[in-house]
């Protein structure tokens, strides 16, 4: 019985690509899906990032390839893609995973940093979901996309962050929409919703005693998230056991949302 139960959870002889996956949350799934038994192509703007990744689920003894690739970039995020089906086999997951983010008052933000970061976070997950899902239909089996959303994308946050918060609430309905679009081809759709990740993306927020503090404050659970239980419900997402999930978004908040 236990043995039937873990192997819901399953990924043997399952193809993924994890973009971001060089640090933070997207190098933890990628060790996740490789030890549940993917394949993995890690996808980071940080080629040396994605090669060291790479080389740590190696050398754990799982399959891995890295590519260096700027989700932004079109021509290259399908040939980076293209490369991982040659590498592997085929495609049956991606974690859409890359993100940045470039905090400041409405007010003051720059045009520029505004369209950077919704080119990344939305745009660019925009762009890496339907090139998968267009290799995923080709090649018959199905899928299954999660993207990382955030409690910001469907809350107004703890500190000024226009930018991110709207891709990210973008993100949450794009997720909704690719799940019914894509449904009829096999295809899963769903969402993480981390709160604060213990990760060098919020470094600058974490070092600050009282932004923890205030953080803290904010989570029921009372501490930030670490990078690994993110990666639990992303595996989930992405197994056999979540069939019946598609168009979700899953919080891993620590109850942040339930305020």
């Amino acid at each position: 019985m236990t043995k039937a139960i873990f192997a819901r959870f399953a990924l043997d002889g399952k193809c993924a690509v994890v973009t971001g996956g060089g640090d933070g949350i997207g190098r933890a799934a990628a060790h996740h899906l490789a030890a549940a038994g993917a394949a993995v192509s890690v996808f980071d703007l940080d080629g040396a990032k994605a090669d060291a990744v790479a080389g740590e689920i190696a050398a754990a003894g799982g399959k891995a390839m890295a590519v260096g690739v700027d989700v932004t970039d079109e021509a290259a995020l399908r040939h980076a893609m293209q490369a991982a089906v040659a590498s592997h086999g085929g495609l049956d997951i991606l974690v859409n995973n890359a993100g940045i983010a470039i905090r400041g008052p409405a007010l003051e933000m720059a045009l520029e940093d505004w369209n950077r970061v919704i080119g990344v976070n939305l745009t660019g997950m925009f762009l890496a979901a339907r090139l998968a899902a267009a290799h995923m239909i080709e090649g018959g089996r199905g899928g299954a996309i999660v993207n990382t959303a955030s409690v910001m994308g469907l809350s107004g946050g703890l500190y000024p962050n226009a930018a991110y918060q709207s891709s990210k609430g973008g993100v949450v309905n794009m997720t909704r929409a690719l799940a019914l679009e894509w449904v009829e081809a096999g295809i899963r759709v769903n969402a993480v919703a981390p709160t604060f990740v213990r990760t060098a993306f919020i470094h600058r927020l974490t070092s600050n005693p009282e932004t923890m503090a205030a953080i803290r404050a904010a989570t029921p659970m009372g501490r930030l998230a670490e990078p690994e239980e993110v990666a639990d419900a992303i595996l989930f997402l992405a197994a056999p056991c979540s069939a019946m999930v598609t168009g979700a978004v899953l919080p891993v908040d620590g109850g942040y949302l339930a305020r």
